[in-house]
């Protein structure tokens, strides 16, 4: 795992395969974007940011209030989605 977030540009591409998994699972868009969530709130406590992008997606994260975090995580399920 530490290998995928180190390149934003893997990270991406790893979290759109995983969502495409999901998807063809037939889980919900809503579950997808609350793991998306669950997945922000431990990547912010447990891991430092190897690089630029996951230190500013880090700082957005710590400002962001709740509704904004979901945001968020909706969003980069989103960004994810468009790097497959």
């Amino acid at each position: 795992m530490s290998t995928v977030v180190q390149n934003f540009d893997v990270w991406k591409k790893f979290l759109g395969q995983r969502v495409e998994q999901a998807e063809k699972l037939g889980i919900s868009q809503d579950t997808i974007s609350e793991l998306a969530y669950e997945i922000g709130d431990f990547l912010d406590e447990k891991v430092d940011p190897a690089n630029h992008s996951n230190r500013a997606l880090k700082e957005l994260w710590g400002v962001a209030d709740e509704d904004e975090r979901h945001t968020i995580a909706r969003l980069m399920v989103k960004l994810a989605k468009s790097n497959v």
